[in-house]
């Protein structure tokens, strides 16, 4: 059993949607417009949200952006657009994963349980240590010796799944599938926070101190060799 938000206008549709997921013995709770999914997002976090895209008071969009500043909750997009640039937009902003209008419960069903399980093995809880990196995923902090990391949400999930699996080359479609939770993707996206990750960490892809490239393969976090 999951606790579910449902954030959907059309009264039908959430009600159809509430009456489903309980009848799979999920604990559901509902909202119809923008401000009430972030009021309920932030006093009783739910285990995933079915977002809406087509809110009265917001864009589900915008919708998606403000909760990905406060909260990793899976979220899981149900709208009837089907634009495909639209789709994989939302999908690096924060969404994993996205249903097109009409679905069935039993499709439903399933991509809820996937979003669960992956939410479920997404990282470890304890904290890891890697050289002079320190990340405590719990809270969601990072060091390097000892100074603070500023890092935004996927740069934190990106360099906490390199350095659980430290010395191991991490191939670009598992971060794909892990990390940003799609089973597709552009790898200049990767690449790109890669490069934001470098400058944080006070590196650059010539001079790798923490995150080494394997060309063609993928991308390795080791601790920097001792001077």
């Amino acid at each position: 059993m999951a606790s579910v938000l449902v954030v959907e206008d059309d009264a039908n549709v959430r009600t159809a949607l509430i009456r489903e997921l309980s009848a799979r013995a999920h604990a559901v709770r509902s909202a119809g417009n923008a401000m009430d999914c972030l009021r309920e997002i932030t006093q009783t976090p739910p285990d995933v949200v079915i977002l809406d895209l087509g809110l009265p008071d917001l864009d589900g969009a915008e919708v998606l952006k403000m909760l990905r500043g406060v909260s990793d909750v899976p979220v899981i997009i149900a709208t009837a657009r089907d634009d495909e640039p639209e789709i994989v937009r939302l999908l690096n902003a924060g969404a994993d994963d996205y249903l097109i209008k009409p679905f069935s419960a039993e499709h439903l069903s399933a991509r809820l349980s996937a979003v669960l399980r992956r939410s479920a093995r997404s990282g470890p809880t304890a904290d890891l240590r890697v050289g002079g990196l320190h990340i405590d995923v719990d809270r969601r902090e990072a060091t390097l010796d000892g100074a603070p990391l500023e890092l935004t949400r996927r740069e934190f999930d990106l360099l906490s799944y390199l350095a659980a699996r430290p010395g191991r080359v991490v191939a670009r479609r598992e971060l794909l599938a892990e990390v940003w939770r799609q089973a597709y993707g552009d790898d200049q996206t990767i690449d790109v926070h890669l490069s934001w990750l470098r400058r944080k960490l006070g590196e650059t892809a010539a001079d790798p101190r923490y995150l080494h490239t394997v060309r063609g393969v993928g991308v390795r976090l080791a601790e920097p060799p001792r001077p």
